[in-house]
């Protein structure tokens, strides 16, 4: 990617950002094509996404890709993202384990194809050396589920006394999630205009800033991202404290 002289890191901008990729299917409706049209361009805006985050200091990169809910869809729509899934697996691998890019996926697999549960695998293992940018993709991925998962693999250890009822703190939880190796966010990104978070990092969140823009996410640009960055490190974090 050329250098761009927008795209450097705040001296106290986020380290891990997620977002909620949205806009996809209206940004190919607005072209007079099909929704999968969408997500094919929005599959393409997340390897320049990706690039950006070292020169912008962002360590930790979420994204969303497809939601517990997203199997409402039409078995068409459905079809198709989970062949996207499986195409951009395969065509990125080796671009990411060169780029030094730590990849992991969270969410329920159980219901995932098995061809794409494989290639989930492989891609954890060719980078599971990297250290640089780590890049965790949400698929078939529900906060609400994520904590009624985690809730029952806490309460099986109380049943099977490796944890006392007592030791259940906010502290204990955190570590049964998905997420149990990485930070929490500290700004989610929503695109599209759309101001909810619809069931995303639930718990992970409490405490993070949102930004909720007009982009659609095709358009969302590493230029943009920086942007969010610069106005992410002006804000005035206190977590519930007041200055002295």
């Amino acid at each position: 990617m050329p250098k761009d002289p927008e795209i450097e890191a705040h001296p106290h901008g986020p380290r891990h950002v997620a977002i909620i990729m949205d806009g996809n299917g209206r940004w190919a409706q607005a072209r007079g094509r099909p929704r999968l049209f969408g997500h094919h361009a929005g599959a393409k805006r997340v390897r320049e996404v990706v690039e950006a985050c070292p020169s912008l200091g962002i360590k930790y990169l979420t994204i969303f890709a497809f939601s517990t809910e997203n199997w409402k869809r039409t078995q068409v729509e459905v079809a198709g993202l989970m062949s996207l899934f499986r195409r951009y697996i395969a065509k990125e691998m080796q671009a990411l384990a060169a780029k030094n890019v730590r990849v992991r996926f969270i969410g329920d697999r159980v219901r995932l194809d098995a061809k794409l549960i494989a290639l989930m695998d492989q891609l954890e293992i060719e980078t599971a050396g990297n250290d640089g940018t780590h890049l965790t993709i949400a698929l078939n991925y529900g906060g609400r589920d994520e904590v009624a998962r985690a809730t029952k693999r806490l309460a099986q250890d109380v049943a099977d006394g490796a944890l006392r009822p007592e030791d259940v703190d906010e502290e204990t939880l955190p570590k049964y999630l998905d997420t149990c190796v990485l930070p929490d966010p500290d700004l989610v990104i929503r695109t599209s205009g759309e101001a909810r978070i619809s069931n995303f990092l639930l718990w992970q969140s409490a405490y993070a800033e949102y930004e909720f823009i007009d982009t659609l996410w095709p358009d969302f640009t590493a230029g943009e991202l920086a942007r969010l960055c610069q106005s992410y490190g002006a804000r005035d974090r206190r977590f519930g404290a007041v200055k002295a």
